[in-house]
């Protein structure tokens, strides 16, 4: 596996020159030569992107730690390379059986799984592993999940368990209802204390922090392409939502304190960093869409992420004189179906996916512009809508740096795992 350096070189040229990805008639082109050699289908890490995006949570961060949502890459050589990154502490993890086996492997040595788990094979690992359970918290909203765990092994019988509380972020708006997703049961400030305070009081379980995901906030795009009374409609929405949030995480956090010493208060996404960041009840932000930056945030008001993951399909053939077929390309992005979650083709330009067929498992037409050019073997430059998603397709990313491939990470894939 090639070691990853994602420091800012030394020869690194400013933005005003380093930002090729603003020049699609230079990026993509120049993507394609480096690649030429290499089978498709074939996904792409463009390392002069991906160190921009770094660059950029962390200044939107402030200052404030960020916590790489794993999710979001499923990389693993990715995260260690973050790791040592100032400005980065830490991996929110998506299962319990990931956060085990990147400890395992030296990847992460504090990890903080963001969903509740009821795989009992993992919670076994981790009641009996001194090590693991000493560098992962497991989420927590309900007092059956701890039943679940005492039922795998006994309080008597393990390692304490570090546990996180998720405090549920949806705004519950005047007329609107709920906004947001639907997770963590826990909303108010009375709730948490009295979650917390049963935590507290359970032998074998150490509440050590407390999460709240703004979804809402964090992952809706503002000004949607072709949507513009969506987009009017949620910036009036976020900063009505963060307001109430900041009040009620504020309560919650001296609630929960009340019973235990917290040693974070997690909060955010890539789409609010700024927000959550000024909160000052929180103390690190998650993050990690924006590192590869698929193009669901395209459509943010606030930052621009550089698109430093794509994928090359290859034509294989011409179903008529306005038609190209592409081989593969059915990655559709999970989330509400919609023409937003299907990749999107950024070249050659003037390329679109057909509506009635769309994104195929196997084949993807597309037509438009230049479609009718295009001869067996040509290669077409899509995008995944979301970020972490695109390394389930692929066994490896190609390291792209400098116009030419320096080497290759795999994926959770190509080192054997699926954890979703």
């Amino acid at each position: 596996m090639t070691a990853l350096d994602l420091g800012l070189r030394a020869d690194a040229p400013d933005d005003a020159d380093g930002t090729p990805w603003t020049h699609p008639e230079r990026y993509w082109p120049e993507l394609d030569a480096a690649t030429a050699a290499l089978a498709a289908p074939l996904a792409v890490l463009h390392l002069g992107a991906l160190r921009r995006n770094a660059r950029d949570l962390v200044r939107r961060a402030g200052g404030t730690p960020i916590r790489v949502a794993s999710k979001s890459l499923r990389v693993r050589g990715v995260v260690e390379a973050l790791e040592q990154l100032p400005g980065y502490r830490g991996v929110l993890a998506y299962t319990l059986p990931e956060a085990l086996w990147l400890v395992g492997r030296g990847s992460a040595d504090d990890v903080v799984v963001g969903y509740p788990t009821a795989d009992r094979a993992a919670i076994a690992r981790l009641a009996g592993d001194p090590e693991a359970a000493a560098r992962v918290a497991i989420m927590v909203d309900s007092v059956d999940q701890l039943d679940l765990v005492d039922a795998v092994a006994g309080p008597g019988r393990r390692e304490p368990i570090r546990v996180c509380l998720e405090l549920d972020a949806s705004w519950r708006a005047p007329v609107l209802g709920h906004v947001g997703v639907r997770r963590s049961p826990v909303h108010s400030a009375a709730d948490a204390e009295a979650l917390a305070a049963t935590v507290a009081s359970r032998p074998g379980f150490r509440l050590v922090g407390l999460m709240a995901y703004e979804a809402q906030v964090a992952g809706v795009a503002d000004r949607p392409a072709g949507r513009p009374v969506a987009g009017a409609a949620t910036r009036w929405m976020k900063p009505r939502s963060m307001a109430e949030l900041v009040e009620r995480r504020a309560l919650a956090v001296a609630a929960v304190r009340r019973h235990a010493d917290l040693e974070f208060v997690n909060g955010g996404g890539t789409g609010s960093i700024e927000a959550t960041a000024v909160d000052p009840s929180v103390t690190e932000v998650a993050a990690g869409s924006g590192l590869f930056a698929g193009h669901l945030f395209d459509g943010y008001a606030g930052f621009a992420p550089a698109p430093a993951a794509a994928f090359a399909l290859d034509v294989v053939r011409s179903p008529g004189p306005e038609h190209a077929t592409l081989l593969g390309g059915g990655w559709i992005a999970s989330g509400p179906p919609g023409r937003d979650r299907l990749p999107r083709v950024v070249w050659p330009e003037g390329l679109r996916l057909l509506p009635r067929e769309g994104a195929g498992e196997v084949q993807t037409p597309v037509t438009g512009r230049g479609a009718g050019a295009l001869r067996a073997g040509d290669r077409v430059w899509l995008r995944h809508a979301k970020s972490g998603e695109l390394a389930e397709h692929v066994e490896a990313y190609a390291l792209v740096d400098d116009g030419r491939v320096i080497g290759e990470l795999p994926t959770y894939r190509g080192e054997g795992k699926a954890f979703l």
